[in-house]
């Protein structure tokens, strides 16, 4: 019944493009904040072919509740068919005749790799909120991991973008030998108190819904508004004063068969932009955990790259890596002002550093947005 019901979970959570992923299990996984989780499962996509030496692979990182499905070969031209699609291929920044290219789902997800809803050795049963506390460089060195399994002895790049810019940020502090460039996109090397008084709202709206259960929910009934509520927060961070004027307005609701997760009475009438909240945070239920979702927005906040240095400057200084940051103009969660302060820091201390600036209106989404601008800064690395 345990495992039938674990399968029914991951099902749930699972979206169909990730069939194709692969898995790697292995024995244990040392954590930063103690103690250790095993064994660990990675499950990836690649595209591309690595070569004799081992030293052509691209790593590329994934956002808050994204998935390795960064590209689709099968629909190469449609964005929607993967998150970074149109930035992969033959020919494109991460060039497939060229490179191995390796997208992994992080530890903690929802979408194959171990996190809240796999199975807990000991007990036989969902971890939920047993499951260990996970930050960055756990992602990171499980990814360390894999690459040495797949037989990556040297990286030409790792690129992601917010928390995923989090992590190509630590590969390159905590395996500087390894990188020879990297794209820090739309990250920073710390929250601000704002973002994480933000996502702190969003855990709580999961944590407060009767559904939850203390994360020890059933698949019949997982706590989907508290999900949904959390997800609408995020996405007003996501966007910017700008767009949202731009895209919504004052219009009244175009979309009159989405509900509000709550399904509470409209008090006089919907506006455009709350559909659009709906829309998103419905969504989002039918393919996430609920529990993944406060793991990782969690691990997003206690990123801090000083963390296990005497200082900033001296965690910057173990770069060796040709760095690219990328700010948007636009940006609410990470803003420019700070991505760019941390280019500036890493090129004060000798580093190899760059600043690249997206002019968009799109807030935070840019990276996964502006195809152009995003092409033409990968391409100065």
């Amino acid at each position: 019944m345990i495992q039938m019901e674990y399968l029914i979970r991951n099902l749930c959570t699972t979206r169909t493009s990730q069939e194709q992923y692969q898995t790697y299990t292995f024995e244990s996984l040392p954590l930063q904040r103690g103690g250790q989780l095993a064994p660990v499962t990675i499950a990836y996509e690649t595209w591309g072919t690595l070569n004799a030496q081992g030293d052509n692979a691209i790593l590329i990182t994934h956002a808050l509740t994204g998935n390795s499905h960064a590209h689709d070969p099968q629909q190469p031209a449609d964005p929607k068919a993967a998150w970074w699609n149109l930035l992969i291929g033959p020919g494109r920044v991460f060039d497939t005749s060229r490179y191995f290219v390796i997208c992994s789902n992080i530890v903690g997800g929802c979408y194959g790799s171990t996190g809240p809803s796999s199975l807990e050795p000991r007990t036989g049963r969902p971890y939920g909120m047993r499951f260990p506390v996970i930050t960055i460089s756990d992602m990171v060195e499980a990814q360390y991991t894999l690459l040495r399994h797949l037989g990556v002895r040297h990286l030409e790049m790792v690129a992601g973008g917010s928390i995923g810019g989090q992590q190509a940020l630590e590969w390159a502090v905590s395996h500087p030998e390894m990188v020879h460039k990297v794209a820090v996109i739309a990250a920073t090397a710390a929250l601000t108190a704002q973002a994480i008084a933000f996502s702190e709202i969003g855990r709580q709206a999961i944590m407060a819904d009767p559904d939850w259960q203390c994360g020890d929910y059933s698949t019949q009934r997982q706590p989907d508004t508290g999900l949904a509520i959390a997800r609408m927060l995020a996405m007003v961070t996501y966007q910017s004063e700008e767009s949202m004027e731009m895209r919504f307005g004052r219009r009244p609701a175009q979309r009159d068969n989405i509900s509000s997760p709550t399904h509470f009475p409209d008090l006089g009438g919907r506006f455009d932009v709350e559909g659009y909240l709906y829309y998103q945070g419905n969504t989002l239920v039918r393919r996430f955990d609920a529990n993944s979702y406060l793991y990782i927005s969690r691990a997003m906040d206690l990123y801090d790259v000083s963390e296990g240095y005497p200082s900033i400057e001296a965690a910057l200084q173990r770069i060796r890596s040709k760095m690219l940051f990328v700010g948007i103009r636009s940006d609410f969660l990470f803003p420019a002002a700070h991505v760019r302060w941390l280019a500036d820091k890493v090129r004060a201390l000798g580093g190899n550093s760059s600043y690249v600036e997206l002019d968009s209106p799109y807030g935070h989404d840019a990276f996964l947005k502006e195809w152009d601008q995003m092409a033409a800064a990968l391409s100065l690395l």
